[in-house]
């Protein structure tokens, strides 16, 4: 490694290609663009089509046309993971892997039917699991960067009706940091992260519909929560992003096997 690599080099990603999963809305969506403006080659997955080609519009515009290829998957499906990978040819092998993608459906934990919890284990931690895995087997000795995202939740539960969602992302780090032990001497880097609250579009939704019904139990964990923050104030899906890219980057050469909370202090409170 070399330690006296400039700032600006350590921070650009020319050359590299970065795959992305969750990619049309939120933190993906800002993660996408913090890569893009760092000058990677994106590989951006989802599985809403018609949101994915925005994105590409989007990204096409504000960075004059970066190299971005889209694919649409549905994560639940193991099958259609191992299509991917099969569909990339060699050269396109992806040189970081960003495991975003997640689904967090609230439901009373006694009301939890089969089909709901392999739906959220499917995406949340099977997916990550079989990325990680074809990302490995395709590095081989080439090394690569792996950044997975939790949440919170997995170590601090304060919202209800999330048992299968916290168990889900639970997993996520106990998955990163076994691939940290047995595969840090072979090149491959992961880290994860876990965001506290943060402003996406699937959060926004839950608080206006909870407010909508006159959800009393939702909306007071809402308030118990932001009187905890020591930010006083949610976070930006770009400040996830932005830890997202300082991990995947030369800048954190020596972070291995880290959890990193992006959560305004919410676990130290």
């Amino acid at each position: 490694m070399n330690v006296t690599l400039p700032l600006a080099d350590a921070l650009s990603f020319a050359g590299k290609t970065v795959l992305i999963t969750g990619e049309a809305a939120g933190i993906g969506q800002a993660t996408a663009r913090r890569f893009a403006e760092a000058g990677a080659r994106l590989q951006v997955l989802d599985r809403d089509a018609d949101r994915l080609q925005r994105l590409r519009d989007d990204l096409g515009r504000e960075f004059d046309g970066p190299a971005i290829d889209s694919h649409v998957v549905d994560l639940a499906d193991m099958a259609a993971i191992g299509q991917l990978w099969a569909d990339l040819p060699p050269h396109e092998t992806p040189d970081i892997l960003v495991n975003n993608a997640g689904i967090y459906p609230m439901r009373a934990f006694l009301e939890v039917d089969d089909a709901l919890f392999s739906r959220v284990l499917d995406v949340n931690l099977t997916a990550t699991f079989w990325m990680c895995q074809h990302f490995i087997q395709r590095r081989g000795t080439r090394g690569g960067v792996i950044v997975n995202i939790s949440t919170i939740e997995a170590v601090l539960p304060f919202n209800a009706d999330l048992v299968h969602y916290a168990a889900s992302k639970a997993g996520v780090i106990a998955l990163t940091r076994s691939l940290a032990r047995d595969y840090g001497a072979a090149g491959i880097r992961a880290n994860v992260i876990l965001p506290g609250g943060i402003k996406t579009p699937g959060t926004v939704k839950l608080a206006r519909r909870a407010l909508q019904r006159l959800d009393v139990g939702t909306v007071k964990s809402g308030y118990d929560f932001q009187q905890r923050l020591p930010k006083d104030r949610w976070g930006e899906p770009d400040e996830v992003a932005k830890a997202i890219v300082f991990l995947a980057s030369d800048l954190a050469s020596y972070v291995h096997g880290a959890v990193l909370p992006v959560d305004g202090g919410f676990l130290s409170s």
